[in-house]
């Protein structure tokens, strides 16, 4: 996996969650959360989201939607797509 990764996923309330992993520990990751189960973000929304946190979509890069493996409901979606820093204030990969 290369980092930093964006992922769009519902969480554990069924609300869409945006979260960008680097290399810093799991709770420092820079996250959005949308504050709402249906319809997922928009591909402008999710822009949005990520430049709010300081980063932005590879160029070129789609995002790739993706059942998890170990979840029984198939309602749990998540999508990836690689990321950029777009300021100089992202440390570690998070500015949250």
């Amino acid at each position: 996996m290369v980092l930093p990764q964006a992922r769009m996923a519902t969480g554990a309330s069924g609300t869409w969650v945006l979260y960008v992993l680097t290399d810093a520990p799991p709770l420092e990751w820079a996250h959005h959360g949308f504050g709402r189960t249906c319809p997922p973000p928009t591909p402008e929304e999710r822009n949005a989201a990520l430049a709010d946190l300081g980063y932005a979509v590879v160029d070129g890069a789609e995002w790739e939607w993706r059942e998890p493996r170990h979840t029984p409901a198939p309602s749990h979606l998540q999508a990836v797509i690689p990321v950029r820093p777009i300021t100089s204030a992202v440390i570690g990969g998070s500015d949250v």
